[in-house]
C-alpha cells in the first residue's frame, strides 16, 4: 500500500514542513506492473504475499477489480503488508519501501507454481522480494525457456551474474550506475537488445548491436510521477508477448508511461490500449 504525502517543500534533514494531502493508494512494483499490463489487455497472474491486516484484503480486492488473477497471492499472519512511504512535491517523488509480507515469499512457493510459469508467455520480476526467490524464478524460467523482463529496483538487490538469465532488463540511468558502475549508454551497448534504459520524459534507449537507438518520450501534463516506470514495464511486456519489434514496443511503453503521470497515484493513470494508441497517433492497433 502506498502511503502518500504531498508537500510544497521537501523537508531537509532535521526540518519539519507542512503537507497538504495524505492518502493511501494501492501500489507495489509487482502489483503496479501487473495492473499496467492487465489494463492494456494482457492476461496477468501475480505471485506475492500480503499480511493479514487492514491493507491485505483491499490490495487483493483491487487486483481482482483490475482483472489480475490473485490465485497465487498468499495472506500471511504475524507480518505486515508491504508499504511504500511516498513523498510528493513539485512533480517529483521520494520513496521508502518496507517490503513486509513479500519478504516471506519462498523458493518453495515458486516451485509450487511451476505449471503457471511454464504456461506463461513472459515473466515480469522486480526486486522487492528475497534474492533466493529471484534466483529460483530465473532458474525456472530458463529451464522452460520463458522470457524474463526484469525491472531492477531497488537496484541494490541486483546481482550482475543474473544478466545472462534475463531477456530484458529495464534500469533507469541511476540504476545502471549502481548495478554496473558505468555510463548507461555504455551498459546498453554492452548488452544489445537486452538492456533498455528508461530516461523519464526523454523516453528510453537501447542498443540494436550496431548503434544506440533513442526512442523519444511524449509531452505530458505531469501530476504524479509515481508508477511511471512500472507502467512502462507493464506496457513493454504487453507488446513483447505479441512479438512486436523492440523499437515499436519501447515507443508504446513510452506513450503509456507519459499517460500514467497525468493522474494521481501509481495505478490511477495507467492507460487502456486505446488511450496509448491515441497518444501514438493511431499507429498501434
Amino acid at each position: 500500500m502506498d502511503l502518500v504525502v504531498k508537500t510544497d517543500i521537501f523537508p531537509k534533514q532535521g526540518e519539519t514542513t507542512l503537507g497538504n494531502l495524505f492518502t493511501t493508494v494501492p501500489g507495489g512494483k509487482g502489483a503496479n506492473q501487473a495492473v499496467a499490463a492487465a489494463r492494456l489487455g494482457s492476461a496477468v497472474s501475480i505471485v506475492g504475499c500480503v499480511g493479514n491486516d487492514s491493507f491485505g484484503d483491499p490490495l487483493i480486492q483491487n487486483l481482482q477489480e483490475q482483472q489480475v488473477s490473485t490465485t497465487h497471492v498468499r495472506k500471511l499472519n504475524d507480518v505486515s503488508t508491504g508499504i511504500a512511504n511516498i513523498l510528493l512535491s513539485d512533480g517529483d517523488n521520494r520513496i521508502i519501501v518496507v517490503p513486509g509480507a513479500n519478504q516471506k515469499l519462498t523458493k518453495n512457493m515458486i516451485r509450487e507454481i511451476e505449471s503457471q510459469i511454464k504456461a506463461s508467455f513472459l515473466v515480469m520480476i522486480q526486486l522487492e522480494i528475497p534474492r533466493d526467490v529471484i534466483e529460483e524464478t530465473l532458474k525456472m524460467c530458463n529451464e522452460h525457456n520463458i522470457p524474463v523482463l526484469c525491472n531492477p529496483a531497488p537496484a541494490q538487490q541486483f546481482d550482475v551474474k543474473w544478466i545472462d538469465q534475463i531477456t530484458y532488463l529495464t534500469p533507469n540511468e541511476h540504476e545502471c550506475e549502481v548495478i554496473f558502475g558505468a555510463d548507461f549508454e555504455e551498459v546498453a551497448s554492452r548488452y544489445p537488445n537486452k538492456v533498455i534504459v528508461t530516461l523519464g520524459k526523454e523516453g528510453a534507449l537501447y542498443s540494436n548491436g550496431e548503434e544506440i537507438v533513442r526512442v523519444p518520450g511524449f509531452p505530458s501534463n505531469v501530476m504524479d510521477t509515481t508508477g511511471a516506470g512500472d507502467t512502462f514495464n507493464g506496457a513493454l511486456a504487453h507488446q513483447l508477448i505479441q512479438d512486436k519489434p523492440l523499437s515499436e514496443s519501447v515507443a508504446y511503453a513510452n506513450a503509456a508511461g507519459s499517460l500514467s503521470v497525468e493522474k494521481f497515484g501509481a495505478q490511477g493513470g495507467m492507460p487502456s490500449h486505446n488511450e496509448v494508441a491515441n497518444r501514438l497517433g493511431g499507429i498501434q492497433q
